[in-house]
């Protein structure tokens, strides 16, 4: 039993350096970021769908469900622009950073979506978080558009997360997430008709971005997301809390390494992204320890 929970603990960290690893692919793959996310959730629905029909699981759902499940994946697919949208036009060490806010985002989110009293210490870590955005913002002012970009796609994250926390009490996980998947890319789909960008172009893709769309697609959503559900059968939601706040860590250790110089930053940079990161894993602390 030990040994169970010490090999899906270590698991459970590959997940998260995988995570960490998804941003990395943004930077690599040379295309754009709509007809990226476009491809990672077409792919993405395409690979959890093998994964349902091998363990012979139910597509079949309710009219009431799929409008609430076209919400959630329209969120998504904005969330994913956002933040490939970031990598691009900042780079991966900003777009981490600013993803560490998603804790945030959640705890300012889930007392009006579930109607519940905000928490004191709360609002006082929304202020210290708030401090580290400034120092990021002083320091980093070059890359305002990018800062921008991936606080949207923290407070997406935030909002589908907890839209999905409510519908996975109803519904088979894999199931949600696919027709999540499968919305998201009638969505993008639209606005890439509507655009123009929806044209042969979008299909003529060097071979380094066709693998690295495959891993993208694969490892780091299909994969990662099954997984990270099955651990949590062994790992307590307090260990995958604090765990998952590595993500950030790991990519921007993966940027520096894979992308070099160019994921380089302030002395300040790193003081902001700390104070949000810390900040962040007391109050995940607090909530498991404590009760309001």
């Amino acid at each position: 039993m030990q040994n169970d929970k010490l090999i899906n603990y270590l698991h459970l960290h590959f997940i998260v350096f995988i995570w960490g690893f998804t941003a990395v692919l943004g930077d690599l793959i040379s295309i754009s970021a709509v007809p990226l996310v476009w491809y990672r959730m077409l792919l993405g629905a395409g690979f959890i769908l093998i994964y349902i029909l091998f363990r012979k699981e139910k597509l079949k759902i309710s009219l009431k469900s799929l409008s609430k499940l076209a919400f959630v994946g329209l969120l998504i697919a904005i969330h994913w622009l956002a933040f490939f949208k970031a990598v691009k036009v900042s780079n991966v060490s900003i777009t981490l950073a600013m993803m560490s806010t998603g804790a945030f985002f959640a705890s300012i989110l889930e007392p009006i979506i579930y109607k519940r009293k905000i928490i004191k210490y709360e609002v006082i870590f929304g202020l210290i978080v708030i401090v580290g955005l400034y120092i990021i913002f002083k320091v980093e002012s070059d890359y305002i558009v990018g800062i921008l970009l991936a606080l949207l796609a923290s407070f997406l994250g935030a909002l589908f997360a907890i839209f999905n926390g409510m519908l996975v009490k109803n519904h088979n996980a894999s199931v949600i997430t696919f027709y999540e998947m499968i919305f998201g890319v009638f969505f993008i789909s639209i606005f890439m008709l509507f655009t123009g960008e929806f044209n042969t172009s979008v299909f003529n893709l060097s071979e380094n971005d066709w693998t690295y769309l495959l891993i993208l697609a694969s490892i780091c959503t299909a994969y990662a997301f099954i997984a990270s559900v099955h651990v949590m059968r062994w790992i307590s939601p307090y260990t995958v809390m604090l765990t998952t706040n590595m993500e950030p860590v790991y990519g921007i250790i993966l940027a520096l390494l894979i992308l070099g110089e160019k994921e380089y930053m302030s002395p300040t940079f790193y003081l902001g992204a700390v104070i949000i990161l810390i900040t962040v894993i007391i109050n995940g602390i607090l909530k498991t320890t404590t009760k309001e």
